[in-house]
């Protein structure tokens, strides 16, 4: 088994151009997370709701106060969110989705091992939840956690059937 065989091969895209919002929109309206930045057929990143989410999270609000007597009563740090004017979506929205995308994202080879997929996706520095896959320079798939897990379920489930007879 390889990346050809847990990969979707139906890739929804976007491209460097498309706005901010109108990704947005796209993402509300589909079950998955992210999508593969492609321009004129070359794959150039990814987006993910973590990048858009990114762009407006504002930081600067946040207090944070350590409550506690150590070393008596362990220290525990409290988030206070200060008031301030509520984050304007539409500040960002014309912008291009090239602007927050992930540019030059891990991608693997169509004939890419399921060991080489398990190491790149149980990665927690990584912190990888789908990769773009490639045959030569073109985008035939892509493969998230979940494509994967299915797989080696598939996988397990053939071989017990097999075992069976």
């Amino acid at each position: 088994m390889n990346a050809a065989d847990v990969m979707t091969a139906d890739v929804e895209t976007v491209a460097p151009d498309d706005e901010v919002g109108e990704v947005l929109a796209r993402l509300a309206d589909v079950n998955f997370s992210g999508f593969p930045v492609v321009d004129e057929g070359r794959l150039v990143g990814v987006v993910t709701e973590g990048d858009l989410v990114d762009l407006f999270e504002v930081e600067d609000r946040v207090l944070w106060i350590p409550i506690g007597i150590p070393p008596i009563v362990d220290t525990l740090t409290y988030a206070f969110d200060l008031p301030g004017d509520d984050v304007d979506i539409a500040a960002h929205a014309d912008d291009p989705i090239s602007s927050v995308m992930t540019a030059d994202p891990v991608t693997v080879d169509v004939d890419a091992s399921i060991d080489a997929l398990l190491d790149l996706l149980a990665n927690p520095e990584r912190d990888i939840n789908r990769l773009p896959v490639l045959d030569g320079e073109e985008l035939v798939g892509i493969i998230t956690r979940q494509d994967l897990l299915r797989g080696l379920r598939r996988e397990r489930d053939a071989a017990g059937a097999a075992g069976a007879e």
